[in-house]
């Protein structure tokens, strides 16, 4: 299929990588800022976009992810996907939108795809304050984070302590339209009525006993930019009416003020609770609940996502000890690999300082692991038991420990050895940490 030159030179306006594609994603067209982002030789050498962008030999689609320019081939819309891209600088998270090009008979000819690389994430060790990670779990969050961004819609982040709800605010506050203004958090667990609208909302110099000046509220501090509320399932029922009456309203005054301010903020809220059963309880208000519930985000808890462990690993390692070049030994990521984590990242964060100030060396041996971890463990009994019968369960758990324990080498070489995949190896090692807790 043959392209006019002002259709290539057309490409060229984009500043994003971006190409035109077939209906049977063979690349047509390529700009300047596709071949420099994906490398000249790519185009060289494959012809089709998947080929490309994920190395794949079939479309996204067949390989099991969302495919965008099958969507809108499908509703001849234009459609928005969040992938992980190869790129001659390794893995990268890239926002992808496609828009169908017809011709006067409504059919589609052609289709323009335009990549944004991900300002929020990363797959790279180097980048310390963004998200890290590249499981299915991190970029469907992902995902979610760059549609609701751009919007002033209230979002509602839910996840387990540790999980880096607040990095997730500020992701979404950094790339909304109030991002020059200021990401305000308020940590709502123990705010008293009488500290709760003297830090929300400011008071008059004399409004109360030791209010020696006026002081300015979190709301103002917030104008122009996100107001975040932690932890909201902690504020006390009768400070909740008013909390909803702000966000209803906007409208507010400060304490010992009869003077009405009008706020300007978008709000982001964040849980680890379940808010849904404590409406059912009578312990948060259902109107409040549907007021901050209008886009929620799940982020999943670290036993969820064991395929980013290493990358967060070593993203740990490089804010802990920037000026050390620290690894982990491949027995003791094992152990982590089998690990709960029912603090999350913060607990990863910890057990690794931990480690690093126990290591003489540049690399984290399992010794240095605390002891939940599972390395101090009976060595008698992490050895196969020959002696009597026992049921072939029991047995498989123990020559599994002791092969986690022994073997030198990463989880894929051990999955080869024992004659599995490595997904049955990660399942079978979550079920043995299961068990050991």
């Amino acid at each position: 299929m043959t392209i006019s030159a002002e259709i290539k030179n057309l490409l060229q306006y984009f500043p994003e990588p971006a190409i035109l594609v077939s209906k049977d994603y063979h690349i047509l067209a390529a700009n300047t800022a596709y071949q420099c982002y994906y490398g000249k030789e790519e185009l060289v050498k494959h012809h089709y976009c998947y080929e490309i962008s994920h190395h794949y030999k079939h479309p996204c689609d067949q390989e099991g992810e969302s495919c965008p320019l099958k969507a809108s081939l499908k509703t001849k819309q234009p459609q928005q996907a969040l992938h992980l891209h190869y790129t001659p600088y390794g893995k990268a998270h890239v926002n992808i939108e496609t828009l169908p090009i017809s011709n006067n008979k409504g059919e589609i000819i052609y289709l323009l795809e335009i990549m944004r690389c991900s300002k929020v994430a990363n797959t790279q060790e180097t980048q310390q304050h963004r998200l890290v990670g590249r499981s299915k779990s991190f970029n469907y969050m992902l995902e979610q984070i760059y549609r609701v961004a751009p919007s002033e819609t209230s979002v509602l982040l839910l996840g387990e302590s540790g999980t880096g709800k607040e990095l997730v605010a500020q992701a979404i506050h950094s790339n909304s339209k109030r991002a020059k203004g200021l990401l305000i958090p308020v940590e709502c667990s123990g705010l008293s009525e009488s500290l709760f609208e003297s830090e929300i909302f400011g008071h008059e110099k004399g409004a109360f006993t030791g209010a020696h000046s006026r002081k300015q509220g979190l709301i103002e501090a917030a104008r122009g930019g996100t107001l975040f509320l932690d932890e909201i399932g902690d504020i006390p029922l009768n400070l909740q009416v008013k909390l909803l009456r702000l966000l209803e309203t906007g409208i507010y005054r400060r304490v010992g003020s009869i003077e009405p301010k009008k706020s300007d903020f978008r709000v982001i809220c964040a849980t680890h609770r379940n808010l849904k059963q404590m409406v059912v309880q009578g312990k948060f208000r259902k109107d409040l609940y549907y007021r901050i519930n209008t886009f929620p985000i799940s982020l999943p808890p670290l036993r969820e996502r064991r395929d980013d462990l290493p990358l967060l690993i070593d993203n740990q390692l490089q804010r802990i000890a920037p000026e050390r070049k620290l690894s982990v030994h491949p027995k003791a990521l094992r152990l982590l690999q089998m690990y709960e984590f029912s603090g999350n990242v913060r607990e990863l964060r910890n057990i690794l300082e931990r480690a690093s100030l126990l290591a003489d060396g540049d690399v984290i041996l399992p010794e240095y692991l605390p002891e939940e971890c599972g390395y101090l463990m009976d060595k008698t009994d992490e050895k196969p038991q020959p002696q009597g019968v026992k049921p072939l369960r029991e047995v498989e758990r123990q020559y599994l420990r002791w092969a986690v324990q022994y073997f030198n080498g990463d989880n894929k070489s051990l999955a080869q050895k024992l004659g599995v995949s490595e997904r049955t190896l990660y399942r079978k090692l979550h079920l043995l940490s299961t068990k050991s807790s």
